[in-house]
């Protein structure tokens, strides 16, 4: 546990903390004004929604510029949601729901070889956030048909594609106010 946590920062740490809150604490906000969206289409609110609450583990991961980031952002946010169960609806299965949308940021950054520095890069991130998401808690509990089915998964697409703009248009005001300098490799575009 020592060597996975050593190569992040005090610092590191503090922003993966806030930024799984951030996830936790938007959701309910977010959800009920989705629902207004996608309650006549017959689609999970949590669908369009998703990029709203995705857009932190994008931001985490673009802030702090290491490999492994996201996952550890919706780790803490599985832990959180297990632990208080407070938003907890899907019992034990929200530790497979939360962690999933990490390891696809974590997955797509590792395979473009990128950590967050472009809008193309959170983009992509946000989409098979949001996608991943989306797909794992239709599989477990709506099981929609495969009309509704593509069309949530189009809309998640959309909806984390745009959350991954939000989160990087965030990074890069931070930076130009040098509220942070990015760990990343590349400057922040």
């Amino acid at each position: 546990m020592k060597k996975l946590f050593a190569r992040y920062s005090m610092f590191d740490l503090v922003i993966i903390a806030l930024m799984a809150c951030m996830g936790i604490a938007i959701k309910p906000l977010v959800v009920p004004l989705a629902h207004i969206i996608t309650g006549p289409l017959f689609i999970p609110g949590g669908v369009i929604a998703g990029g709203f609450y995705m857009l932190w583990i994008v931001l985490g991961a673009g802030i702090v510029g290491k490999r492994g980031t996201a996952t550890l952002i919706a780790t803490v946010q599985a832990i959180v949601i297990l632990s208080v169960g407070i938003f907890g609806t899907h019992g034990l299965m929200s530790l497979f729901t939360y962690i999933l949308p990490g390891l696809a940021v974590d997955f797509v950054l590792l395979i473009i070889g990128h950590r967050g520095c472009c809008v193309n890069c959170c983009f992509l991130a946000g989409v098979a956030a949001n996608i991943s998401g989306t797909f794992l808690v239709n599989l477990i509990f709506f099981r929609l048909p495969l009309i509704p089915l593509i069309l949530s998964l189009s809309s998640a697409a959309l909806s984390g594609g745009l959350g991954g703009i939000i989160a990087h248009n965030l990074i890069k005001q931070l930076v130009k106010f040098k509220v942070i300098i990015p760990n990343n490799a590349e400057v922040v575009k």
